[in-house]
């Protein structure tokens, strides 16, 4: 079985430059790899049997024009590709998703995925994880790792507050035990609006709108935002502080 561990990672000034620049290069090969297939299924559209045939580039073909892609995780790259491949083989298996779309620099989720060969992902000790290209990362560990776990890749991402974060995917081996189930009381439910529920017994929660009071909150936040200058300090303090009570 499968499961991912997901922890807050504190890159140093060195290492963070590194992981922006590998979101940006792994947006980079993404968009261009893209622009490639759209540009052969446009010329072979009408020919399917021509357009099975093309060869579509890869990651490879562009660190010749492009060297500054060497400085980031091959592997990286490599998972651009498959996720390329997948959203292409989903518009052929299903016209109603829509050809993928290229990723824009401010409206995209800032990750990447880079796999475990050999080792190259692991811990060091309760603080630390090696990760290629990076190295030595500091990792806030508030859980522990299964025993005898492999562990299988390792993504990357970075909040719009600008926090990073890792998630762990392991693999392990999982004895499942039979659960034989025994009703001993049983009690209903009435949905309501207000209370949420009610039961059988006519008793209902009283819980704390934690939501309303905190879109509540949002809304004069937002309103501050509204006002603050573009391109100024405190209008970013703002969005940062918006994007967090999203």
């Amino acid at each position: 079985m499968n499961k991912a561990y997901k922890y807050r990672l504190y890159p140093n000034k060195e290492q963070a430059v590194l992981i922006n620049k590998t979101f940006g290069c792994v947006r980079f090969i993404y968009n261009q790899m893209l622009a490639n297939r759209k540009a052969i299924y446009e010329q072979y559209k009408d020919n399917k049997e021509a357009l099975k045939q093309q060869k579509h580039a890869l990651p490879a073909d562009y660190k010749k024009e492009f060297p500054w892609l060497k400085e980031v995780d091959s592997l990286a790259l490599a998972n651009a590709q498959l996720n390329l491949n997948k959203a292409y083989n989903n518009f052929f298996r299903d016209k109603t998703v829509g050809f993928p779309k290229f990723k824009s620099k401010h409206h995209n989720r800032k990750s990447y995925t880079t796999n475990n060969q050999k080792g190259s992902i692991r811990l060091i000790d309760s603080k630390t994880i090696r990760l290629p290209k990076l190295k030595d990362v500091l990792v806030k560990m508030h859980r522990q790792l299964l025993p005898n776990v492999i562990i299988k890749s390792a993504t990357i991402s970075q909040t719009p507050t600008g926090k990073y974060y890792i998630s762990i995917l392991v693999e392990y081996e999982a004895k499942i035990k039979p659960i034989t189930p025994t009703i001993e009381n049983a009690i209903g439910l009435d949905y309501s609006s207000k209370a949420l529920f009610v039961d059988s017994e006519t008793n209902s929660p009283d819980y704390p709108k934690f939501y309303r009071q905190a879109e509540a909150k949002l809304k004069r936040e937002q309103r501050k935002l509204s006002k603050r200058e573009k391109g100024g300090k405190n209008r970013e303090k703002q969005r940062r502080k918006v994007t967090k009570l999203h």
